[in-house]
């Protein structure tokens, strides 16, 4: 009988709880609710920051887009034998042998 009193003794302790205790756990879970809230919060403002770099990164991708497009039609008609006619008019001032230049007076 005597162990069989002592196992009792000791589930009593051990189920009571301290108001203290009970006031201390309370209070642990209320500031992880609160620094959960605040990380939360961060987040949302941090991901809404996010979408607006996003938007403008797209923009900045169709402008690039719309630029390597541009730069591709000029670099086709480099290639052809239409521009190195230009730039041999333009810039060298050649001209075919059956040609005839007519410069206005200055």
């Amino acid at each position: 009988m005597g162990k069989s009193m002592k196992r009792s003794r000791r589930r009593k302790s051990t189920r009571k709880q301290s108001p203290i205790a009970s006031l201390m756990i309370c209070v642990a879970v209320v500031v992880v609710c609160v620094i959960c809230v605040v990380k939360v919060s961060s987040l949302n403002a941090k991901s809404k920051e996010l979408a607006g770099t996003e938007k403008i990164l797209e923009h900045e991708i169709e402008l690039a887009q719309q630029e390597a497009e541009v730069l591709k039609a000029q670099s086709d008609y480099m290639k052809t034998k239409r521009y190195i006619e230009d730039v041999a008019k333009d810039k060298l001032g050649l001209v075919y042998e059956d040609e005839i230049v007519i410069r206005p007076n200055e």
